[in-house]
């Protein structure tokens, strides 16, 4: 398919205005202090999935309004001393699936944590997580996740996933055999966009790596295409044509450009220029914006795949060289 966005060289110098509510710190400070009143009441229940290299547990955390979420812990066998840590986030539709789906980073002798995605999984991925709604009193939603809640940021349902996340990391941190100051956040698509809301809303993250980002620049990626799944936003608001301005001051609160204003953790992106999920320009916006020491490869010729095995290459590589291993 044939480029569709701005020019290579116009993506990389993009820096668009942010559209960010006065109240953005203000209200992510209260919803994680909110969050942090229910005991996060992490348990590590030991499971057997016949990977013998490999310790693998069940986890149970409280995430957003101390509500129940799952996730697996997976620990390489040997081990001398307290490991570094990758909190990964899974992409949109999909749960946490089965342990030997997760098994590169622990393969570098590093702990994974995988956190389940409430609500969401799908035939390959299932989850475990229920999404439990607090009243909306909103208009209804589109099939899909993103126009749930919607009406108000407080209703929004990445309000919830977001906190998640971040419980996940305070979970990591928790484990005698992680060592809290070596966390990291990765993951794919809306796990690219989850790892980096956490980079801007948990102080203590130490790396993260979003691969071909969701999540950012909502706007520009509803004028851009019509895809999965940032059309359930489109469709919502052909449907709601006097609530766009309400709509977009909700999702500005959960945009990744201004997550990532506030990111200092070090930070890898990878990017496709034929990316017709995440459009190219809104991960360079991202990008641009992010505050930390970063780093981007750029996949010219493939969409949403972006680097495939070579980007996983190139992120094991990445850590290795930051954890000095």
């Amino acid at each position: 398919m044939p480029f569709f966005d701005f020019p290579p060289e116009q993506l990389k110098q993009y820096r668009p205005p942010r559209e960010e509510p006065d109240d953005f710190d203000s209200f992510w400070q209260g919803t994680l202090a909110e969050a942090r009143q229910h005991p996060l009441d992490a348990h590590f229940e030991q499971v057997d999935y016949g990977l013998h290299l490999f310790e693998t547990y069940d986890v149970t955390f409280n995430g957003f309004g101390g509500q129940s979420i799952k996730g697996w812990l997976i620990l390489p066998r040997q081990r001398d001393e307290a490991l570094p840590c990758v909190v990964e986030y899974i992409g949109y539709q999909r749960g946490r699936g089965y342990p030997p789906c997760w098994l590169t980073y622990p393969s570098m002798g590093l702990a994974t944590l995988i956190m389940d995605t409430r609500g969401q999984g799908g035939v390959e991925h299932p989850g475990s997580t229920s999404d439990i709604a607090p009243e909306s009193g909103d208009w209804g939603q589109t099939a899909g996740f993103m126009t749930r809640g919607i009406s108000h940021p407080e209703t929004y349902y990445y309000r919830r996933l977001f906190t998640d996340a971040v419980r996940a990391v305070d979970t990591a941190m928790q484990h005698p055999a992680i060592d809290a100051e070596r966390v990291i956040v990765a993951g794919r698509s809306q796990g690219g966009g989850l790892a980096l809301a956490t980079a801007g809303l948990h102080e203590d993250v130490l790396a993260c790596v979003p691969d071909v980002p969701f999540l950012c620049h909502y706007r520009r990626a509803t004028h851009l295409i019509d895809t999965s799944p940032y059309n359930e936003i489109t469709i919502f608001l052909q449907a709601h044509r006097e609530q766009i301005a309400q709509v977009f001051h909700t999702l500005s609160y959960f945009d990744g450009v201004n997550m990532a204003a506030r990111a200092k953790a070090k930070a890898l992106f990878s990017v496709g220029l034929m990316d017709r999920v995440c459009p190219p320009s809104t991960v360079f916006a991202a990008y641009n914006h992010y505050a930390g020491e970063k780093e981007i490869f750029v996949y010219e010729y493939n969409g949403h795949e972006g680097g495939g095995g070579l980007q996983t290459k190139r992120n094991i590589q990445y850590l290795n060289r930051i954890l000095e291993r």
